[in-house]
């Protein structure tokens, strides 16, 4: 009777052994998946919370949007938004920019704001800085933007990176030197006749 004893109680420390060690693995590969996938599980959250999110596939080629680009940038660099961006791009080009301080709907949620705006333009064109670097919500926009592309575009390439200033490629996240080397950038060089040529080059990018 007591080896019987002995043989429960070791059968029921094994199972639960294995309950916890299965349990872990589990909770293990969960938060695995969550964190590979977070971007685009914020990003299809926020763009739920939103007016513009639809089920229906959409054909890119064809669609309209509210605005020709989004301007993502740190508060420090908006000097170059008000005395290049919008007198560049809008008034000269007539081209209708996303500028968060000045278009973004009062009262909604910062997140839900910065995913409408991707969502509602052509492009994204992140005014790249260290600044940017630094700052939370720039990187939040970067993000969503690639995710947009992904899973809203078709894949279709819709960041420009300006480069503001001169930065290093170790300074840059792992994603966004990958864009680098695609070519997808454009650096603003600060002098006022390749300005010329930097602002029709975003002008066509855009366009």
């Amino acid at each position: 009777m007591q080896e019987i004893d002995k043989e429960c109680k070791s059968y029921t420390v094994l199972i639960t052994c294995l309950s916890v060690a299965i349990t872990a693995c589990g909770i293990a590969i969960a938060t695995g998946l969550i964190y590979r996938y977070r971007w685009k599980i914020r990003y299809l959250y926020y763009l739920s919370k939103g007016k513009y999110y639809s089920y229906k596939p959409v054909d890119y080629s064809t669609q309209t949007y509210k605005y020709d680009a989004f301007i993502s940038f740190s508060e420090i660099d908006l000097r170059f938004i008000k005395n290049g961006c919008i007198p560049q791009l809008e008034i000269k080009n007539n081209l209708k920019l996303c500028i968060h301080n000045r278009d973004f709907m009062p009262g909604e949620e910062i997140t839900v704001n910065i995913t409408n705006a991707i969502h509602n333009s052509r492009k994204t064109i992140c005014v790249i800085s260290r600044a940017f670097l630094d700052s939370y919500y720039c990187k939040f926009e970067f993000n969503m933007a690639r995710m947009e592309s992904i899973y809203s575009r078709g894949g279709e390439n819709i960041l420009l990176l300006v480069f503001y200033e001169q930065i290093l490629p170790r300074e840059l996240p792992l994603v966004m030197l990958e864009l680098v080397q695609e070519q997808s950038y454009i650096e603003y060089p600060h002098d006022d006749q390749g300005n010329v040529v930097f602002w029709e080059k975003l002008k066509e990018a855009i366009a």
